[in-house]
């Protein structure tokens, strides 16, 4: 048992190491974000996208949000004076962050208190050079990552230390203020250990502005990677950083002439986030090893400013701040109990705390713990079928006890194609603002802006889903196909649930049915040649919940005085169609040129807001040299090369939409 395990665990440890054609088109790749456990893709659970290196490099992207163009069924647009999203299957909110799909650094979640338990994607960590590859689990993994898994997972996998050896400096410049810079260098510590240190500084004037709306944008990100073997069977990681950026917020009250609406001021919105992770790993007998892994990370906000029409006391307004904390620690055993049996299993403690003088009005800190069991395993009886089953229990201090289940049965008809069903339920708890808010404009009861709703339900997930795998190694292509159903109960909503003085309260409003296909295929056809190709359908339903359709009737609630709003933001969540392409070529003479197009339909990413199909071509053409013994890279980078067009908003009543308009850069990276 153990030689079948030990070279799936050895791919996943050095696949760093790996040329980026032989992951890309050579044998399928292991992942392990799946089921935790290294697995083949035709033996995991769920569907995964796997983006290497060069995908990132030849896709133009300075953003990390714009890479999951390239996944089929994501859903995202270009920051301006609203940050950056990033949706799979649509579900979009009111709000700045995406709650419903885990993102990971290394097995850290970026997902904080602050952040209404949801990703901020102005924050992003990691410099796109320190990325070693993405996992994107499409489908439901709350089994093995807990509720922010509700519908999918994006698990980042940094460059291992010991492969970056020396130091890096590369600078780009271009239009619409694009600056940004990044030092990154690395080495041995001792004979058994390695570190990789990386800083970066981002930096643009943001989208044209337009109408009543200004933006910018400018990030600084420090991260320290180090690993130490202590011994054969033991090593040591500790990763730890630093990342904060400026943006601006803030409206006109009237364009002609400009004034400033006093009650939302220009104004610089900081925000911040530092942690540090260690983790210890042993390496035990039979292939087997056992983690424990420890985190700390805080978040802060500020775009406070002074509202000109309430008392002292309550006038200090701070909707971004003020801080968020989390503490987690996690411990996990792989090994096999018998044969042609692998079973992960493990626990994990979190410890959530957050301020805001302004949402949480004379609350002071509230906090929540969470406790997580979890075990997955998986069973191949023959060379034919691989079964895999799992579950997760949650406890909760604000939103109690969850159960998450998993089974998936994939049938390998031959070693080109593999058929998988599968089924998952999952949970999604909503963020401590939601349980505890006190927002109040003034010290009467008619002043409470928004308050807590503490009997909040979560959110239930019932998926289905049936897949196709081809691997045809002797083509050089591979064919990723899978068809959902997925049922969302109790869809939570920010909404008034009566007539003015009645606070805005978190509710749950809708159950959503969402159902169609992706498609994800992958080619080299000539040998300098890759292509990537993308396409995904989706339709969803949506219908009022027991608790939405009695908010519906009340007299004076958000939803009764526009109930269309609600059922259009949940049906018109995602596109209804979205394609994309990818074509890496490498040219003669050192050259490599990549062209990328997407296809987006329309949709609606808030109650009041909707954008219209468009289509964007990204390009990019780069050359490798070597000057001196030093290797280096010069490349030219256009973006919307086709011209301007709408990604978040179109304008309505007003000309204020969000246009994206043609931005191109030169950038120039040199190895020392």
């Amino acid at each position: 048992m153990s030689s079948r395990i030990a070279p799936l665990i050895l791919s996943v440890l050095v696949s760093g190491a790996s040329a980026s054609d032989e992951l890309f088109f050579a044998d399928l790749p292991v992942v392990a974000s799946v089921s935790r456990l290294p697995q083949r893709l035709a033996d995991a659970p769920a569907s995964v996208t796997v983006i290497d290196r060069e995908m990132i490099r030849a896709s133009g992207v300075r953003s990390l949000n714009d890479i999951f163009r390239l996944v089929p069924g994501f859903q995202t647009f270009a920051h301006s004076d609203t940050a950056a999203r990033v949706n799979y299957h649509g579900i979009t909110d009111d709000n700045d962050f995406s709650p419903r799909v885990q993102v990971l650094i290394d097995g850290r979640s970026l997902h904080s208190p602050l952040f209404r338990n949801g990703m901020n994607w102005a924050l992003v960590p990691v410099a796109l050079e320190d990325i070693e590859r993405i996992e994107v689990v499409r489908g439901s993994n709350s089994v093995s990552y807990g509720t922010n898994a509700f519908l999918g997972v994006v698990n980042i996998i940094t460059i291992d230390p010991s492969l970056v050896q020396g130091s890096s400096l590369s600078a780009s410049s271009g239009s619409q203020g694009v600056r940004d810079y990044t030092l990154r260098t690395g080495g041995r510590i001792g004979d058994n250990g390695s570190y990789r240190l990386t800083y970066q500084e981002t930096k643009d004037e943001g989208l044209d502005d337009d109408y009543d709306w200004r933006d910018s944008y400018r990030n600084r990100r420090l991260d320290l990677r180090v690993n130490y073997a202590a011994s054969i069977s033991d090593s040591l990681e500790l990763h730890l950083g630093r990342v904060d950026g400026e943006f601006t917020r803030g409206r006109l009250d009237t364009v002609t002439p400009p004034v400033v609406d006093t009650r939302n001021p220009f104004r610089a919105l900081d925000e911040s986030s530092l942690w540090i992770q260690t983790r210890w790993l042993r390496t035990l007998e039979d292939g087997a090893d056992f983690s424990l892994r420890y985190t700390f990370s805080e978040d802060r906000g500020d775009d406070s400013y002074t509202h000109p029409s309430r008392p002292p006391g309550y006038n200090e307004v701070n909707e971004s701040g003020d801080w968020g904390r989390r503490h987690e620690i996690e411990a996990m055993h792989n090994f096999s109990p018998i044969d042609k049996v692998r079973l992960v299993w493990g626990a994990s403690w979190r410890h959530d705390a957050v301020s805001s003088k302004t949402m949480l009005h004379d609350r002071g800190t509230e906090t929540r713990q969470v406790w997580r069991a979890f075990a997955n395993s998986e069973w191949k009886p023959s060379s034919w079928v691989t079964a895999n089953l799992g579950a997760s229990s949650e406890y909760d201090t604000l939103a109690g006890n969850h159960l998450s289940p998993r089974a998936s049965l994939a049938f390998h008809f031959n070693t080109e194609n593999t058929v998988r069903v599968g089924y998952a339920q999952a949970w999604r708890t909503s963020s401590i603002f939601a349980y505890r808010a006190n927002y109040l404009s003034g010290p009467a009861a008619n002043q409470v802006i928004r308050i807590g709703n503490p009997q909040l339900p979560a959110e239930r997930l019932d998926s289905w889903e049936l897949a196709y795998l081809g691997d045809w190694r002797d083509w050089r292509m591979s064919l990723d196909v899978r068809h959902f159903r997925e049922r969302v109960s109790d869809r939570l909503m920010i909404v008034r649930t009566g007539a003015s003085p009645i606070p805005d309260s978190e509710q749950s409003i809708q159950d959503i049915t969402m159902r169609g296909y992706e498609v994800q295929f992958k080619w080299q056809p000539l040998e300098m040649t890759r292509v990537l190709l993308n396409h995904y359908s989706i339709r969803i339903d949506s219908r009022f919940s027991e608790n939405g359709q009695r908010i519906l009737e009340t007299p004076g609630s958000n939803i009764g005085a526009s109930p269309d709003r609600y059922v259009r933001l949940a049906d018109e969540s995602a596109p209804r169609r979205s394609s994309s392409v990818l074509l890496m070529q490498k040219l003669p003479l050192g050259f490599d040129l990549s062209l990328a197009r997407y296809w987006v339909g329309g949709m609606r990413w808030t109650r009041n807001t909707s954008v219209d199909k468009y289509a964007r071509t990204d390009a990019r053409l780069a050359h490798t040299f070597k000057l001196g013994g030093k290797r280096g890279e010069i490349a030219y980078t256009v973006q919307s090369l086709d011209g301007a067009h709408v990604e978040q908003r179109k304008a309505g009543s007003q000309p204020n939409q969000r246009t994206v308009d043609r931005r191109h850069w030169v950038s120039l990276s040199v190895d020392f």
